[in-house]
């Protein structure tokens, strides 16, 4: 197996092993944002708790949380990972061509492909390469190119609108007819420099001369697969003799060329060209240190010193400087070569040997670092391919070591950024260690001390009032009961004569027709007094409904349900559990107590009914006669009226009475039953931000956001210690 074929192999096998380290990066990368995003709801708890009014203590320690700058560190990784993970997605090996304008860069390119100036732009005037191309290496098939355009909105953010930053030009064009239809902002008379700054507007100029020229392809889809004879067109700027007549390339973002390198063993391997530098286009530094960055694996500095003497620029070290800026995990000096472009006494540039090797010479005096300095004729595929070979054994031999350290040098600032974000959480942690403060414990007490000495005197001063009236009458059963027996006076239902000489005639006898007038006028009189019933619950309703204002309104109870009266009543004693018995006995008690006419008063008023049943009362004559049965029968009835009467006059106290017996009972339940105190502190414990709503509500509010705000820190500093952040072994 000879060294190429080996070569080849090595660099196959490197693309491969990445992968599966790309697939890890990932996964740190879902945990930063994640992170990030845990870290924002964070703070803006943060900021919702110092709003929350809490003591000076806590606010002083969320103060001294600094958030901002764990974020700002996982932008900074994030970026940092990105570029490591294109690293180790690529399908390719790639190299990446820099230099300035006319140094022979593209010639280089054209000896290591066999392209010619038709598909990678040459010239001994201006600049004529006008985007970056990354050219395949694909051993089959034919030439061709494939283009990825800007969209509009990519081309004013990324091409347009630096411009305007860099020159000062005002108002930036927020849509591309904005651009199109108003003219160009004259540029600032007190911008610093003179030549520089002008040079640049030219370039804007450009772009908003030629845009009829180019603008439909900003809606072009990308990519556009272009044959080999169109390649030019898409990445020049004039055609080969000079002439600049080509503008599609100021829409174009990328292009992509794939064609057979004459070398065939060189394997998976790209080479990017990026435009040279050294014009005066904004944003051009920045997107070389965007593409050596993301998408290049090694670098060739190409640089062709003049045969009448040259030395060590600025604009060279500056250009060096630019490189080694783009990844700084990766000392540059690690991954680049500088390629000296030798030319003969035969070329336009003269015999340039002699300037060669003075900058090979000298080039450690200007720290410009390199793996290596060599010299070739970039114009001699022989002595390009003997850059490439180098280059790319190289990285056979060394890309495994650089990948190990790039990511070793991303694993380890991990370690040092979940250091900081730790330290950070705990002190958020230690910000809030207690959930509950203090202070709501001390405004319970002071607050339940407060209902107790409210709850106690307002029934202590109920019980006094009803006691005063314990053994009067009740003034709603006494007017209902004077009603009923009003009525009872009005309507008899003792039948006329002509009525009973009917039923006598119909029944056969008068004392027959007796029995039956008995019964009816009996059960008429009993159901009339039904209607007491409703003045019985009235009286022990008005009681309840007296306890119920009074833990209301003086003992502020009337949060815990909308119900109002003898149903305030029923509800709290649902409400009161189970394990607090005592407390809720005696709300059970009074909630339950009813009076009913069947059971206080119907077995007293029965019995002075017995004059209107025919087995107690008085005997009719025999063979009575319509008369008689009619006067016993007015006789009988007032007499069982008065009787019922005077039962019922006897009786008008007890309402008062058993209604005041129900309050005294519920108040001994509730205020002096042994441990009942402890059963009131527990339970209103519980419903604590239902009673003192307007004390409690803004509290638990901020003791919601405080607990909130402890789940949010142990979520934060789960992910900051999660074994995603490992992605090397």
């Amino acid at each position: 197996m000879n060294a190429t074929t080996t070569r080849t192999g090595k660099i196959a096998s490197i693309i491969d092993k990445r992968r599966p380290l790309a697939q890890k990066i990932e996964s740190v990368e879902a945990n930063l944002k994640s992170l990030s995003s845990a870290l924002r709801n964070l703070d803006h708890h943060r900021h919702d708790l110092l709003k929350g009014g809490n003591d000076s203590n806590v606010t002083r320690g969320l103060q001294e949380i600094d958030l901002a700058k764990i974020q700002s560190i996982i932008a900074a990784e994030l970026e940092a990972l990105g570029k490591l993970k294109m690293r180790f997605c690529r399908d390719t090996l790639n190299i990446g061509v820099v230099g300035r304008a006319r140094q022979g860069k593209s010639r280089l390119l054209q000896s290591l492909t066999r392209l010619t100036a038709a598909e990678i732009p040459d010239g001994d005037r201006q600049h004529c390469t006008g985007v970056r191309s990354t050219i395949y290496h694909n051993p089959n098939g034919e030439t061709y190119g494939e283009v990825w355009f800007h969209s509009e909105r990519s081309f004013l953010d990324e091409i347009i609108c630096p411009y305007y930053e860099k020159l000062n030009l005002g108002a930036k064009p927020i849509a591309i007819e904005d651009f199109a239809t108003k003219p160009l902002p004259t540029l600032p008379k007190n911008l610093p420099g003179y030549a520089e700054p002008g040079a640049m507007y030219e370039h804007l100029n450009r772009y908003h001369t030629y845009l009829e020229k180019y603008r439909h392809l900003l809606r072009e889809l990308s990519p556009r697969r272009i044959s080999q004879n169109e390649i030019r067109e898409y990445v020049a700027q004039d055609t080969p003799d000079g002439h600049r007549v080509f503008f599609n390339y100021l829409a174009v973002r990328e292009v992509k060329i794939v064609c057979n390198f004459p070398n065939a063993d060189v394997g998976k391997i790209a080479l990017v060209d990026m435009p040279g530098l050294g014009d005066t286009g904004v944003g051009d530094e920045e997107r070389l240190m965007r593409t050596l960055g993301q998408d290049v694996d090694a670098v060739l500095f190409v640089r062709m010193p003049k045969s009448s003497g040259d030395y060590w620029a600025d604009v060279d070290v500056r250009l060096y400087d630019t490189a080694r800026a783009a990844l700084v995990d990766l000392p540059i000096e690690s991954w680049s070569l500088m390629v000296l472009n030798q030319t003969g006494a035969d070329s336009k540039n003269g015999d340039n040997s002699n300037n060669c090797q003075d900058l090979a010479g000298d080039i450690a005096n200007k720290r410009i670092n390199v793996s290596e300095c060599v010299t070739a004729n970039c114009a001699i595929p022989q002595e390009a391919n003997k850059v490439l070979d180098q280059v790319l054994d190289y990285l056979a031999a060394k890309i495994t070591d650089l990948d190990q350290q790039y990511a070793f040098s991303c694993q380890e600032r991990l370690k040092e950024f979940q250091e900081t974000a730790k330290a950070e959480l705990d002190k958020a942690q230690k910000a809030l260690s207690k959930v509950v403060g203090n202070e709501e414990e001390s405004l319970f007490d002071d607050l339940f001390d407060n209902f107790w000495g409210e709850i106690t005197n307002s029934l202590a001063e109920l019980r006094t009032r009803l006691i005063e009236r314990r053994d009067s009458q009740d003034d709603y059963l006494k007017k209902q009961v004077e009603d009923v027996f009003r009525v009872c006076r009005q309507d008899t239902g003792i039948p006329t004569i002509e009525e009973i000489k009917r039923s006598g005639n119909r029944d056969g006898a008068c004392s027959t027709a007796y029995n039956e007038y008995l019964h009816q006028i009996r059960t008429r009189l009993s159901k009339r007094f039904l209607s007491l019933d409703d003045g019985l619950k009235h009286s022990i309703e008005e009681r309840k409904s007296r306890v119920s204002e009074v833990l209301v309104e003086q003992a502020h109870l009337g949060g815990l349900t909308a119900a109002r009266g003898s149903e305030f009543l029923k509800v709290i004693a649902e409400q009161v559990p189970d394990n607090l018995s005592t407390l809720k006995q005696g709300f059970q008690i009074i909630s339950e107590f009813q009076l009913s006419y069947r059971g206080l008063i119907h077995h007293r008023i029965r019995k002075h009914l017995d004059g209107l049943t025919p087995d107690f009362t008085v005997r009719l004559p025999q063979n009575p006669s319509a008369q008689d049965v009619l006067e016993t029968l007015k006789e009988l009835y007032p007499e069982a009226i008065y009787k019922c009467e005077k039962a019922l006059q006897d009786l008008l106290p007890e309402p008062n009475q058993a209604a005041f017996a129900m309050v005294e009972e519920f108040i001994d339940r509730v205020l002096r039953a042994e441990k009942v105190k402890n059963d009131w502190r527990k339970f209103l414990r519980e419903f604590r931000t239902q009673v003192w709503s307007d004390e409690f509500q803004p509290l638990a509010e901020n003791t919601r956001l405080r607990q909130e705000w402890l789940n949010l820190v142990e979520r934060a500093g789960s992910l900051n210690e999660s074994p995603t952040m490992r992605f090397l072994k």
